[in-house]
């Protein structure tokens, strides 16, 4: 009876005894910069064990192509990555990238079109893993991504669930320290504008302020909801004017709309920060440029995007890296001045 040649090992059956991902064991087959020498020797010894021999065809392809990595933004405005805040998300993803093959694609992933075009690239290989930012409320993109088998980095955790890989900015104990710095100077007819609540950035925020405001046995409920931009800011403090005209502090989730706030104030004829304090989240450049310069929860931005891409690329090459928050700080202006 004929023999039947001996069935080859497959990338798949090496990366899987070697306890990596597929794609970090094809990073190592190929040399591929930025592979851990933990990684690179698992796959060399699965290789051994197994008696794994790449397919030379397949390798040509493999080395001729950009490994690539997307940014999917659950948004569809493509001007949103000439916000500030995501211009110094991706100039941090970049600079971590700089030192690795990867190439950076970017996506905006809210619509089921854009959805199904990330779905469409991650399906067929074309990237090694992806970065989640701006995810709001039950988001499809976040349960369509996990049911994929590629590394996935969050920016900034869901609303519901905890990743187990995510990068997020303290944004509870940052919305706590502008209102407490707030109370600290003199004020006690505080009011906050929220930003999105089906953001977990928006709902955190929001809950930071309410824990200050209740802490110092203050008034907690003058709240007016706006969506992180300046117009929505404008709008929300009119609202707060009307209701409560004897307001005498502001907290904004959001620089942009502290910057909104500030215009509308100024329109009324209320005075920063004589007559209202006012305090923004995020120390965009913005927050130097207003009149008076606003007082600014500080928040990592190029760091958030560093860091995402530093965890990302260490998943890719097979390791297990921990989730982190990054602290943020107060950074004190005339708008809130000490």
């Amino acid at each position: 009876m004929e023999t039947q040649p001996a069935r080859r090992p497959t990338l798949d059956e090496v990366a899987l005894r070697a306890g990596v991902s597929r794609s970090a064991a094809s990073r190592a087959i190929n040399n591929a910069r930025h592979v851990s020498k933990a990684t690179r020797e698992a796959v060399e010894h699965a290789i051994r064990e197994l008696g794994y021999v790449p397919n030379p065809t397949a390798r040509a392809l493999a080395t001729q192509q950009a490994a690539a990595v997307i940014l999917a933004v659950s948004h569809d405005d493509p001007g949103l990555f000439a916000d500030p805040f995501f211009g110094q998300v991706i100039v941090g993803v970049s600079a971590a990238l700089e030192t690795t093959d990867l190439v950076l694609m970017l996506a905006l992933a809210s619509s089921s079109h854009g959805r199904e075009r990330v779905q469409r690239v991650l399906r067929s290989r074309r990237a090694d893993g992806v970065m989640l930012l701006a995810l709001r409320g039950d988001d499809p993109l976040y349960r369509l991504t996990q049911q994929l088998g590629l590394p996935v980095v969050v920016g900034g955790r869901p609303l519901h669930g905890e990743p187990t890989w995510y990068v997020d900015a303290d944004n509870r104990g940052g919305a706590r320290l502008a209102t407490e710095h707030l109370i600290a100077t003199g004020h006690s007819r505080i009011a906050t504008i929220t930003g999105q609540l089906d953001t977990r950035a928006g709902a955190d925020r929001l809950r930071g302020f309410q824990e200050a405001m209740a802490v110092a046995g203050l008034d907690n409920t003058w709240i007016e909801h706006g969506d992180f931009s300046e117009e929505s800011g404008a709008q929300a403090a009119a609202r707060l004017l009307s209701a409560h005209p004897d307001l005498d502090a502001l907290f904004a989730a959001s620089d942009n709309m502290a910057a909104g706030a500030m215009r509308m104030l100024k329109a009324r004829g209320r005075s920063v920060p004589a007559d209202i304090a006012v305090v923004g989240f995020d120390d965009l450049p913005i927050a130097r440029h207003t009149d008076p310069p606003l007082t600014s929860v500080n928040q990592p931005i190029q760091a958030l995007g560093h860091e995402m891409a530093k965890m990302l690329i260490s998943l890719i090459n097979g390791e297990r890296p921990s989730a982190l928050i990054l602290p943020t700080r107060l950074t004190v202006r005339e708008s809130a001045p000490l």
